[in-house]
């Protein structure tokens, strides 16, 4: 039977916005078997249309449809919840998928604070957010990382000083919370029993997958390294250098 296939971007598929040497033919190859595939990404400031053409500047076609970010899983979740007011600190990909599922955005007496990832935070952000939570709005955050390349403050960082100061933790919906990939799962309409996880990162990618029952996959073209295996209490189910080396699926 083909695997259904979640697969990370950013270590995996592309450096930056440069694609890591036979990404290409490793996803033609899975569309032209007729595999489901869904890109799932932790990173909530592009939409699906934004990373379709991320994509495609690397050379690679894939259909909209096909991406999955954490901004939209947090849309999901929410969409689960009481209460229909968001006070977000994120950037417009985040609002956007908001506002579809029907959200107003205010920072009058909101239900939730949501945290995505933005260059624009500010004192103003941290002390709304914060007066919110303390008053009893919910505290949701997109992803727990804390940084990005070169140190880009990300968006557990941002939540850091929110979480400080009340004494509260948000949930967050990303890798590696087990919530995101039962979202993803649901959007391809498959199992888990049916479907690999492949990723470059052993505290998110592989975790998250762990935590789901997935099958899952580290390639060493990333942030994971052989050394960093150990050091871990849970395995990769199978380890390859590269996308391209990949056989299993």
């Amino acid at each position: 039977m083909k695997k259904s296939v979640i697969c990370d971007i950013d270590g995996v598929i592309l450096h930056n916005n440069d694609l890591i040497p036979g990404a290409d033919r490793f996803v033609q190859r899975l569309l032209e078997q007729g595999s489901k595939l869904l890109f799932l990404t932790n990173y909530p400031a592009q939409t699906q249309k934004d990373l379709q053409n991320r994509f495609r500047s690397a050379g690679i076609e894939v259909p909209e449809e096909c991406f999955y970010t954490s901004a939209m899983g947090t849309a999901d979740f929410l969409k689960r919840q009481d209460g229909k007011k968001a006070y977000v600190i994120g950037e417009g990909a985040l609002t956007h998928e908001l506002y579809k599922a029907g959200f107003t955005i205010t920072d009058i007496d909101p239900d939730f604070v949501v945290v995505g990832e933005t260059r624009n935070y500010n004192w103003t952000m941290m002390q709304l957010g914060a007066k919110f939570v303390d008053q009893g709005a919910r505290f949701i955050a997109t992803n727990p990382d804390t940084h990005g390349p070169m140190m880009h403050p990300a968006c557990g960082a941002l939540c850091a000083p929110i979480e400080r100061m009340t004494g509260k933790k948000p949930f967050y919906v990303g890798k590696p919370s087990a919530w995101i990939i039962r979202a993803a799962l649901n959007r391809m309409e498959t199992h888990s029993d049916d479907t690999v996880i492949i990723g470059d990162n052993l505290r998110t990618d592989i975790l998250a997958g762990f935590q789901a029952g997935l099958e899952t996959v580290l390639v060493l073209s990333g942030v994971s390294k052989v050394a960093d295996i150990d050091r871990m209490p849970f395995r990769p189910n199978h380890i390859f250098d590269s996308v391209v080396d990949i056989d299993i699926v």
